[in-house]
């Protein structure tokens, strides 16, 4: 069954488990509407009975001189002007050596067989029946020939006369015919009720499952589409559907976005990196052609030649290496963050940068602290931010500046300079892969657009982020943040770790 449910669709699962639900509600209360009513009714008989016996021993009791015979008779006079029926109760009273005075006087004499009876089924009768002279004193049930269940009362007391006490043994017994009626009345009641229940939990259920299935079913059409290839379908939230199914049609339709968005740029990125891939090669092709074409190329030639494909390979070289790094974000790898002491950093990278190109360099008060990064790929963020201000100020006379501010926490790294600045509508797409504002400008300059998309995502690697603005003087301002900074004495430096060997740590523009 459960392999059945698993494989039929969600309404019907949906209505099965409100089916189970409405049966597994309806027999708790069958059972305590079913057990109650027998309790009450049995409760009344047991009352009865009890006020019954006591006017039965009130009557026994009452007259004087109560002598054996005298009890006998008066007993039978008593129980005789009460008779039994099937709905009526039973009275019997016992003088020892006298009968058992009783309403029904066939229940406690030895009768023959009764017409279409044998003689085993008569005797199992009258053993029986017997079974109420010998039924313990209080409260009993018995099962009794013709008459079925039957709850007794008895009790033995003693009367006193003129003459010796007389014990006497007295019943009551009422037939438990009108509780079995009750109870059978119970039982075709929720029978007819709980069927009827149960067909409109069914069509409840369908009609639920069908109403909650629905955008459901909507979702898994859309899902099948994009399988398909086609990422344009989303899912249209109609009026009045759960919150729940809306914020999972909400979701689903953020993920064909971001999917959306990947795939466009995934192409791009493919798009772009097979183009900045050609132009080298395309170089490269017509180079060896002209060198090829020359019977007798002169040793000049062929210094020209080389030149401009060792320039070329580089810059290959160097796409590949961005490339790889980008591809690297995903991994857990890509960062080994550690504690850096911020002075004896900076000091260094600064050192080791204005050697680069002939500026006017100025380096901002570094805050006393550290900051946990990785130190290596803080490196090549900051130099990548660096060389991009130097590419784009004047030689010699241009103006590079990094200044650092420390707030709640976190770092701020500001590379500044007074070059021609970053139009405002490009300021959020320089940080695109591939993307220049000047693409001719770039590419002659060695640059394939992904130095600052390098810097964005070492930046974001570290839980930061990195903006661009303008300068004082005008130029360009890009300022790195990142998290983890803890002010005080700076700590010792690390010791240097042994790092594979990268073939550029800085990346052109």
């Amino acid at each position: 069954m459960r392999r059945a449910l698993a494989a039929a669709g969600l309404r019907w699962r949906i209505a099965a488990w409100t089916v189970a639900v409405v049966l597994v509600c309806l027999g708790i209360a069958f059972a305590a509407v079913y057990r109650g009513t027998g309790s009450q009714l049995r409760g009344q008989i047991d009352s009865e009975i009890t006020g019954d016996l006591g006017d039965l021993t009130h009557a026994l009791k009452s007259g004087p001189d109560q002598t054996p015979a005298r009890l006998s008779s008066l007993a039978t006079t008593y129980v005789r002007s009460r008779p039994f029926s099937s709905s009526s109760t039973l009275l019997f009273a016992s003088v020892r050596g006298y009968p058992t005075s009783t309403n029904r006087p066939e229940l406690f004499q030895r009768e023959p067989p009764d017409e279409g009876e044998t003689p085993a089924e008569q005797d199992q009768e009258n053993r029986l029946s017997l079974a109420l002279l010998h039924a313990p004193s209080g409260f009993s049930t018995l099962l009794l020939p013709d008459v079925g269940n039957l709850r007794v009362l008895t009790s033995t007391f003693t009367v006193h006369g003129g003459g010796q006490p007389v014990a006497v043994r007295a019943g009551i017994g009422e037939p438990l015919a009108s509780v079995s009626r009750a109870q059978e009345g119970v039982a075709r009641a929720f029978i007819l009720g709980g069927a009827l229940a149960i067909l409109g939990a069914l069509l409840g259920g369908l009609v639920l499952g069908t109403r909650i299935s629905r955008p459901l079913r909507r979702m898994a059409g859309v899902a099948e589409r994009v399988d398909g290839g086609d990422l344009q379908p989303r899912i249209h939230v109609e009026a009045g559907v759960s919150a729940e199914v809306a914020v999972l049609a909400g979701a689903f339709n953020h993920m064909l976005d971001r999917l959306t968005a990947a795939f466009a740029g995934q192409r791009e990125f493919v798009a772009d990196a097979s183009h900045e891939l050609r132009t080298p090669l395309t170089v490269i092709r017509g180079q060896l052609e002209v060198l090829a074409e020359d019977p007798a190329p002169t040793a000049q030639e062929v210094r020209r030649v080389e030149r401009l494909l060792l320039a070329e390979v580089t810059r290959i070289d160097r796409l590949v290496d961005d490339l790889l790094l980008l591809a690297q974000l995903e991994q857990s790898e890509f960062l080994q963050p550690q504690e850096v002491a911020l002075e004896p950093f900076l000091q260094e990278l600064w050192q080791t940068t204005t050697l680069l190109a002939e500026r006017h360099f100025e380096l901002g008060e570094i805050p006393a602290g550290t900051l946990r990064a990785d130190p290596d790929r803080l490196a090549q963020a900051l130099r990548n931010l660096l060389t991009n201000a130097i590419k784009h100020t004047a030689g010699g006379e241009g103006r590079v500046r990094l200044r650092l501010e420390a707030e709640r926490g976190q770092l701020s790294f500001a590379v500044e300079d007074d070059g021609p600045g970053i139009p405002a509508a490009e300021r959020e797409r320089i940080f695109e892969r591939f993307h220049r504002i000047d693409p001719a400008r770039d590419r002659l300059s060695g640059g394939a657009g992904l130095g600052l998309a390098i810097v964005q995502a070492i930046a974001r690697a570290h839980g930061g982020a990195v903006r661009a603005g303008e300068s004082l003087e005008g130029g360009a301002r890009l300022v790195m943040v990142l998290p983890g900074f803890l002010a005080g004495p700076p700590a010792p430096p690390a010791a240097p770790r042994r790092q594979p060997e990268r073939r550029s740590q800085v990346s052109p523009l």
